[in-house]
């Protein structure tokens, strides 16, 4: 009967190259994440809510002001983003994030203008449409999203590496 102390003794050989990373495959998913799902549909929110300030700004005695173009040109970059990030385009998340920030700073001076106002209804309502924005914006921030929309995700292969030439 073999003594076991004989297979104590012998070495493992190992290779000098490291063993490929699970997550090197993690790093580009292929199929869409949710973050990104969940982002394109707060920017959609955020176009409803761009929507909903020109609205506002609409009087019937004026009819269409040059005023309102701003929240509509917002609206549509939301739009455009969130396709963007649901899509996985180059970049989709930056567009997003800008069209979800710029509400944001507009929607807080409003709530600061009418905390010194007195409050009311008004400023809370102004604060409840903040919600959009500010998900839409944390989720387009995230790095799954930028991953995502990332534009050398198309352009690597599985293991990580650049597709093409050599690195000299």
């Amino acid at each position: 009967m073999p003594s076991s102390s004989a297979r104590s003794r012998a070495t493992t050989r190992r290779s000098p190259r490291s063993a490929p990373r699970a997550a090197a495959a993690a790093t580009h998913p292929e199929e869409r994440p949710l973050e990104a799902v969940l982002a394109a549909v707060f920017g959609v929110l955020v176009a409803a809510e761009d929507g909903y300030l020109a609205w506002l700004m609409w009087t019937p005695e004026v009819g269409w002001d040059r005023f309102m173009l701003a929240p509509l040109l917002l609206a549509v970059a939301a739009l455009a983003g969130a396709a963007a990030v649901f899509l996985g385009r180059r970049r989709g998340w930056l567009l997003l994030a800008v069209a979800a920030g710029l509400p944001i700073a507009v929607l807080l001076v409003l709530v600061v203008l009418f905390a010194v106002l007195g409050g009311g209804a008004a400023m809370w309502s102004a604060i409840g449409l903040l919600v959009g924005p500010v998900g839409c914006l944390v989720l387009a921030l995230r790095r799954p999203v930028r991953r995502w929309t990332s534009p050398a995700r198309a352009g690597r292969s599985a293991g990580g590496r650049r597709g093409g030439g050599s690195s000299r």
